[in-house]
């Protein structure tokens, strides 16, 4: 998941306000050492390592990985030293389950109470112990209408796994199971938790015959493959989405008829985190509207913090990519916990196409 953008023009105001944050946020202690997260690229404003440190004490320094694969395997393995991850709600409750979380006590937390009530809770950990939420959107895809036949696409997840002959190596796909698969499913329509072996054939039936017209599948670059016309339509995240806009204004961020998945991804400590009391404090600053408000300027997605809205840059108020039209509620599709024979089959499935 590639996450590159620049702090929006209420940064200037953000860091006047600095100043006072201290006097105002009692949940802020002294957290003197190192803190050491692991993180999506481009997925944190390198502004608020600063200011942690400086309204703290504690050194923050971050640490990159590809894909949720990697970060689960990198906490089985033993963490690896991080104080503070963000998984999203898939891999969260995987890891609720085989216990490598803290139990941190998030909804105890002073700054708690700013969250949205839509967000007080999450499938896998539905009492807020393990986990805080970080920024949240959707996944759909975003073409340039220089680059299609008639300037215009469908609303259809059709347009890629199904390409028109213009197109046939000029799409790119995420490479994340879990966002391929959900969006294969709803194009089938067959349910995303399903159990049923001859469903996931006909899935990874999809995904083959969609394989040789897919010119990568990748998390990492979205933004920069699109900026230069490396390809003409891409599934990403509607936060990349967004950062494309900023540079070719004409592209369309689609949210596909069938099915658009909504997504939530969380901050959580692992189990053996090194420094686990400034990772609790590192929590509940993530909770404060003006520091929410940095980080969704920087990545361009909306984050969870009532009261954020007042700092948050104009231009992401103003684009569907990022305030989903209402018109397309209906389409939105919220993460679903599936059972382990739906997991497994999911898993089956991409190992083959992956092969």
């Amino acid at each position: 998941m590639t996450r590159h953008n620049r702090v929006g023009r209420h940064t200037a105001k953000l860091l006047m306000a600095s100043a006072m944050t201290l006097a105002a946020w009692s949940g802020v202690a002294r957290a003197e050492g190192e803190l050491h997260l692991y993180n999506w690229s481009n997925y944190f404003a390198p502004e608020l390592l600063e200011r942690f440190e400086q309204e703290t004490g504690t050194k923050v320094t971050v640490d990159n990985y590809a894909s949720e694969d990697d970060l689960l395997a990198k906490l089985q393995a033993g963490g690896g030293g991080y104080d503070v991850i963000f998984p999203g709600a898939t891999t969260l409750g995987v890891m609720v389950e085989k216990g490598l979380l803290a139990k941190i006590e998030v909804s105890q937390m002073e700054n708690f109470k700013n969250l949205l009530p839509a967000f007080t809770t999450i499938a896998g950990d539905e009492n807020r112990e393990y986990s805080a939420p970080y920024m949240w959107g959707t996944t759909g895809f975003t073409y340039d209408p220089a680059m299609v036949p008639g300037g215009k696409l469908e609303e259809s997840w059709k347009e890629l796994f199904e390409p028109r002959d213009e197109l046939k190596g000029k799409i790119a796909m995420l490479n994340e199971v879990s966002d391929v698969w959900n969006a294969a499913a709803y194009y089938t329509g067959i349910d995303k938790c399903t159990e049923d072996p001859a469903e996931a054939q006909q899935i990874l039936d999809l995904l083959m015959a969609q394989k040789p017209d897919v010119r990568l599948y990748s998390n990492d670059g979205t933004i920069d493959r699109m900026v230069a016309g490396e390809v003409a339509a891409h599934m990403q995240w509607n936060g990349a989405a967004h950062r494309v806009k900023e540079k070719k204004p004409d592209a369309v961020y689609v949210y596909p008829k069938e099915g658009t998945s909504f997504w939530t991804d969380v901050i959580a400590v692992p189990k053996d985190a090194p420094n686990l009391e400034a990772a609790k404090t590192f929590v509940n600053w993530m909770m404060s509207p003006e520091i929410a408000a940095i980080a969704s300027n920087y990545t361009g997605y909306s984050n969870a913090v009532s009261g954020s809205g007042e700092f948050l840059r104009e231009d992401l108020k103003a684009d569907p990519a990022v305030n989903t039209p209402e018109d397309y509620n209906d389409r939105l599709r919220a993460f679903k916990a599936c059972s382990p024979a739906s997991k497994d089959l999911r898993e089956k499935v991409w190992t083959k196409l992956k092969s």
